[in-house]
């Protein structure tokens, strides 16, 4: 790897018969939230505008040079905190598409109302959003968003993106233990995936081993709520 360079990767892995090649474009976490249960652990750096980073030329050329190597399919731009927030992310996809590769975002999904990073957003073949709370209290006291932001507008900014986008959205629902495991909260996001109408629902339970005791369900759990969850007719799936 380039000493300049901060782009980081996960091997390489099969998913629905394709190579995906997982690149992390941010050089540390930059969020607008700072998730109580975050793997990468608490944010320095908590905004909603757009960093540049040095280094990111370097970083770019790398990330052609293994496209090449390694002849990935599909190319899942992931990030220590919100991707979005890296400001060449644009470039980033230019590359990525300039040889001819699908490409793939993963964001918390608040920034997607918003015009400046919808249309950067409209530009990727697959779009991954998240929720993992349902209710303000916990979206504030667990979640720790920017200032102004609410659960309310986070639902509405993923559900006005999804209206308008022609890819592929993918819903990923985080499962918390006495949080979204009881029959209300099973309700609520039946009527959530109602309002996205996503096209892929993956339903996911807290797997940090840090967090596990407070925040994660059992294996049996996560099934039910999956089957229940799945089974949803509002969903494109």
């Amino acid at each position: 790897m380039n000493s300049s360079s901060y782009f980081s990767y996960k091997d390489i892995y099969i998913e629905d018969g394709r190579k995906v090649l997982e690149v992390n474009i941010l050089p540390e976490k930059y969020c607008n939230f700072d998730c109580v249960f975050c793997p990468i652990g608490r944010s320095q750096h908590k905004t909603d505008v757009q960093r540049s980073f040095p280094g990111t030329d370097n970083s770019i050329v790398e990330l052609e040079n293994n496209i090449n190597v390694l002849d990935p399919d599909l190319i899942f731009v992931n990030s220590k905190g919100e991707a979005l927030l890296n400001d060449r992310i644009d470039d980033i996809i230019d590359l990525i598409k300039a040889n001819g590769k699908a490409v793939r975002l993963f964001t918390n999904g608040y920034l997607l109302g918003r015009s400046e990073y919808m249309k950067i957003a409209n530009r990727c073949d697959e779009v991954v959003g998240e929720i993992k709370v349902l209710s303000e209290e916990d979206f504030q006291r667990l979640q720790r968003p920017i200032k102004g932001y609410t659960l309310a507008e986070y639902i509405s900014n993923m559900a006005t993106f999804r209206r308008q986008y022609s890819g592929k959205f993918i819903f990923e629902i985080t499962i918390i233990k006495g949080r979204s495991d009881d029959p209300g909260s099973i309700d609520k996001l039946k009527n959530i995936i109602r309002e996205i109408s996503p096209d892929k629902i993956i339903v996911a339970k807290v797997n940090d081993k840090r967090f596990e005791k407070k925040f994660s369900i059992t294996d049996e759990k996560l099934e039910e709520i999956s089957k229940a969850l799945l089974n949803n007719q509002h969903c494109n799936c």
